[in-house]
């Protein structure tokens, strides 16, 4: 049974320095309330909290717990790739070969892909990545990782599935929030319970330049409620994008030889807050578009530079899309001290950001554009681009992501200008 905070207090107080070290492996004594399972027969539990909470944790302490009470018992480890099971959930920093004593350690044998204890109790690796692996395999416990960022619920449905050993079969759930409507269905079904909490509530155990940097990064954003607050925010029916769609169009990214066009388009900010927006976009072979990297920062005009030279190196761009409302000839003359020559495409906005947005979101929702992964800051802008509204701060991100899908969905060349340097 979990202790109180004073019952720990007044126990620590008693104790001699090792006979502490001893109890550093009694979860039962550190874990605060949100890291506790909570009571009753639940069937799932969902701890969705922010960033650093502590949910690795206490997710390798339940299966720790469960694997060593009971002898024999099978166990689901599903990451988003055995990659994420391996140096998250098994030997990370709070994974389960770390927080186990050396007394009660279990074995772990990769190339098996099998977590082993002494009494018999096994967990098996799997990714969610490959779901029919799932399909067959019958469990009595389960830990799911980060199963926010699961790209199906297919990896899931076959888990449950074969979640039917034992009296009461569990699984728990640990994740940072995202919109995902398989989730957001699970939240609701009998038998789940949800556990949110905030990075701020493990502030004792985190660095405190890390929460100065994280409060001075995402302020009171979007991304910070469901970042660091850990809170699941839903799509928002009047925006241009929603998470569903984007997550629909997120897709493993063609190879660089089968791109026949990549362009970085470029929302300069001059000075302030603003960030500058910096999106490479490309076309494949088959004619598909793609976001492919999103390089934006926010920085002196210097420091955004070299970082626009790096990325064109990096990709490969065979020209620059900038906007010149402002800033835009700062472009040319940065470029030129730095000994680079790059054709320029200079655009100008002459209606407002959402007017310009709607073509390329029309263009999302007919299948003609892909993202190479996740990127949650853009994703961000997009989901909260809606008729009538006004982001503030500016959503440089995805201004720079429409100019340079505009420019690949027009084909237009004219106004390209060849900067000598």
């Amino acid at each position: 049974m979990k202790m109180t905070a004073s019952e720990r207090e007044k126990l620590i107080k008693t104790l001699t320095a090792d006979e502490i070290g001893v109890l550093t492996y009694e979860w039962s004594l550190w874990a605060r309330n949100g890291q506790w399972p909570p009571e009753g027969d639940w069937r799932v539990w969902i701890l969705m909290a922010g960033r650093g909470y502590g949910k690795t944790r206490a997710g390798a302490e339940w299966i720790r717990l469960k694997a060593t009470q009971q002898s024999g018992v099978k166990i689901a480890l599903v990451g988003e790739t055995l990659d994420d099971v391996r140096n998250v959930m098994i030997e990370g920093n709070s994974g389960l070969m770390t927080i186990s004593p050396n007394y009660d350690r279990p074995k772990y044998l990769p190339s098996r892909k099998l977590v082993q204890w002494d009494n018999g109790s096994k967990g098996y690796c799997y990714s969610a990545y490959d779901p029919e692996q799932l399909r067959g395999p019958e469990h009595h416990f389960a830990w799911c990782d980060e199963v926010a960022k699961w790209k199906t619920a297919d990896a899931w449905d076959n888990l449950v599935l074969g979640m039917r050993l034992g009296e009461l079969p569990q699984v728990v759930a640990t994740t940072t929030p995202r919109s995902r409507k398989w989730l957001q269905d699970l939240i609701a079904e009998d038998g789940v319970v949800m556990t949110s909490g905030s990075t701020y509530q493990n502030r004792h155990n985190l660095s405190p330049a890390f929460l100065s940097a994280i409060k001075a990064r995402f302020g009171r954003s979007t991304l910070a409620k469901q970042e660091v607050e850990g809170r699941l925010i839903f799509e928002t029916s009047d925006a241009l994008w929603t998470p569903a769609l984007i997550e629909k169009v997120t897709k493993a990214p063609p190879e660089r030889k089968n791109l026949t066009d990549v362009l970085l388009a470029i929302d300069p900010a001059v000075g302030g807050q603003d960030e500058t927006g910096l999106i490479v976009v490309g076309r494949d072979h088959l004619s598909k578009l793609w976001v492919l990297d999103d390089q934006s920062l926010r920085a002196s005009p210097n420091e955004w530079a070299e970082k626009v030279i790096a990325t064109a190196r990096r990709w490969r761009v065979m020209k620059l899309i900038v906007e010149v409302n402002q800033g835009g000839s700062l472009i040319a003359d940065l470029l030129k001290t730095k000994g680079v020559r790059l054709p320029i495409v200079p655009v100008r906005a002459r209606q407002g950001k959402v007017l310009r947005a709607e073509p390329v979101a029309v263009a999302y929702a007919e299948g003609l554009i892909f993202h190479a992964r996740s990127f949650y800051e853009l994703e961000e802008q997009m989901c909260n681009c809606i008729p009538g509204q006004t982001q503030t701060p500016s959503p440089d991100r995805l201004d720079a992501m429409v100019w340079g899908m505009t420019a690949l969905m027009r084909q237009d060349r004219s106004g390209v200008r060849i900067v000598e340097f």
